[in-house]
């Protein structure tokens, strides 16, 4: 680890002198590239040189209590300022190992939400909307932007299916985690017996992935052009605007009537086709790396059942971290960062595990 650290520290030196040099600077894409692996290498840069300077501290106090003749008040005084320093120490030690961890590569991108009703029809549905009401709450407490893409709604204001983009600063390295089925137990309020029911609704995250990372052939398309329908089939505009596009080899299948337009209409499907694509391909990919799934907060898998909302008892549990918070009304309000960070500090502990693993 310290030589890989000792490489990344001159690495970074190299990329600060390429970065002020003015025939670099004038050709602006090389320049921005380098201006970012700049800033990549910063926070493990500034750890590193914050780590000497405590040991170097360390090391001149150590010094100071084996050769000096110090009096008692002053020798306490230096043990105690040790005793800082190597807590100091061993937490930049840690930090430094999250920061070598492998980076996610999509973990800066925006993404799309796609929030489909489950098991237990009606109640089903109006759990999707309230997920729906979750997640961009939760964006308007990150300033994060979202982008209604598709919408089918039932005749009670509850969510068959919603399809949403979130922009914004690292939104999927927050929200990755919310992939799966979330379970719902509460008593709905048609059920005039007050019996408790249990409904699902499933949530995918994707990234937004650029043309160079999914490639279509458009041969593989069939576009199908509708007019765009309303709540219990009422007619939205009488143009052809709604756009349906089918994947052939995958069988995947996105439908868009949200804009007006039909071209805005195909330009989003095409954009969640690629994203849907892009998440098929990892799917796969992960399944011959079984030991590096093992090692995160579950699979991804849009089957698999993550987290139940209590809402009688008021409580939220992720079943994957076995965490339970006595919280639902202000969970349900966007209040989702304990959860979240939970999330991530596990599978930062199951990655350094793993990467122990691989050392010894």
């Amino acid at each position: 680890m310290l030589e890989r650290l000792s490489f990344i520290e001159n690495k970074y030196d190299e990329l600060s002198h390429q970065i002020a040099d003015p025939a670099i600077m004038s050709n602006q894409a090389q320049w921005q590239k380098l201006v970012k692996e700049h800033s990549e290498l910063e926070d493990i840069v500034t750890k590193v040189r914050l780590m000497k300077q405590t040991q170097a501290q360390l090391s001149e106090n150590q010094q100071m209590l084996h050769e000096g003749d110090l009096d008692p008040e002053m020798k306490e005084m230096f043990q105690e300022d040790n005793r800082v320093l190597e807590e100091q120490l061993s937490a930049l030690e840690e930090e430094l190992q999250i920061l070598m961890l492998p980076k996610d590569p999509n973990d800066k991108k925006n993404v799309f939400v796609e929030i489909r009703g489950g098991a237990g029809g009606d109640e089903a549905a109006l759990f999707a909307h309230s997920l729906y009401r979750l997640y961009t709450k939760y964006a308007e407490t990150k300033n994060w932007k979202v982008e209604l893409m598709n919408l089918n709604e039932t005749d009670i204001g509850g969510f068959k299916e919603v399809v949403f983009m979130i922009r914004g600063d690292g939104v999927y390295s927050r929200l990755k985690y919310e992939s799966g089925v979330h379970r719902v137990q509460r008593v709905p309020e048609t059920e005039s017996s007050g019996r408790i029911h249990t409904s699902t609704a499933t949530v995918a995250i994707m990234p937004e992935v650029d043309d160079v990372e999914v490639e279509i052939n458009p041969n593989d398309l069939r576009i199908d052009v509708y007019r765009s329908s309303g709540n219990g089939g009422q007619s939205v505009n009488t143009t052809d605007s709604a756009v349906r596009i089918t994947h052939l080899p995958s069988g995947l299948v996105v439908a868009m009537q949200d804009e007006k337009s039909q071209l805005k209409n195909k330009e989003k499907a095409m954009k969640v086709l690629k994203a849907r694509l892009y998440e098929l391909a990892e799917a796969e990919r992960s399944q011959g790396i079984a030991e590096e799934r093992r090692s995160q907060v579950g699979t991804g898998d849009r089957s698999e059942r993550i987290r139940t909302y209590n809402f009688p008892q008021g409580r939220v549990t992720d079943h994957r971290i076995g965490l339970t918070l006595y919280k639902l009304d202000a969970f349900m309000d966007g209040d989702i960062d304990e959860m979240i960070d939970a999330l991530i500090a596990y599978d930062q502990s199951e990655k350094l595990k793993l990467m122990g693993q691989e050392v010894r």
